[in-house]
């Protein structure tokens, strides 16, 4: 009973943070806007708080910049953003948008979600993108927690040839990444390549070409106990099978 009540308290904020905050153009309109981007998308928590690390050589993560801080990036010689929460038609985005238009800022727009995994194709398409991107660069989810930790986990092993163990430190608590939650499916996915590449070596970008099984990597992430012989590593290397 306290589940469901939770539930609808989370699905009314969802309808009540999707019923405004698309229309930049006007007086009203971006009055609006702004007060979507600090309420529905917590916009006020990230006005001191930017999560913004360096991860390797003009390389950065952080949580979703504002036009303020697109300005102090630009300072810093920053000319690249990769938008992990895709294209969108609310204030983060057409704000973003807007500001990295005026400031001459290139913006790469890919989709990965925190609380499940995307298609093989989408990963791969990220891969893509690592190789042409130029330092220095940003990028970044809605907090900097789960999605910018991920990615740039990916970053470390696909471009920087960084250890397993080093890589998997991006998801960590020091980012307000929390394990504990269904972000942990992230953790689970990095786990899931660290327990193949233990057994037989092999590159992240070979490992989602060949192995990346997402529909079985969640099915073990939310099966699988937590303990004792048939926990998450045995469950992770009977998900990990290769394409169906």
């Amino acid at each position: 009973m306290i589940r469901r009540f939770f539930n609808r308290i989370h699905e009314a904020e969802k309808r009540w943070s999707k019923s405004y905050g698309t229309d930049i153009s006007t007086p009203r309109g971006r009055r609006q806007a702004v007060w979507h981007y600090h309420l529905a998308d917590h916009g006020f928590l990230r006005v001191f708080w930017t999560n913004l690390f360096e991860i390797a050589p003009g390389v950065w993560r952080s949580n979703q910049p504002s036009a303020r801080r697109l300005r102090r990036y630009r300072e810093m010689g920053i000319r690249t953003i990769l938008n992990l929460r895709g294209v969108d038609r609310y204030s983060f985005y057409l704000f973003e948008r807007e500001a990295a238009d005026r400031l001459g800022i290139e913006m790469i727009d890919i989709k990965i979600y925190a609380r499940h995994l995307v298609p093989r194709e989408q990963f791969m398409k990220l891969f893509s993108l690592f190789d042409r991107i130029e330092r220095p660069f940003v990028l970044h989810c809605k907090s900097g927690a789960d999605r910018a930790g991920l990615v740039s986990a990916l970053w470390l092993l696909d471009q920087e040839n960084r250890p397993v163990e080093e890589a998997q430190r991006q998801l960590h608590w020091r980012y307000a990444h929390l394990k504990g939650t269904r972000t942990g499916i992230l953790d689970h996915l990095l786990q899931a390549y660290a327990d193949d590449n233990a057994e037989s070596p092999i590159g992240i970008r070979d490992w989602f070409a060949t192995r990346y099984d997402p529909e079985a990597l969640t099915r073990s992430f939310e099966t699988a106990p937590r303990t004792g012989p048939n926990g998450p590593a045995a469950a992770r290397r009977r998900a990990v099978t290769g394409p169906k």
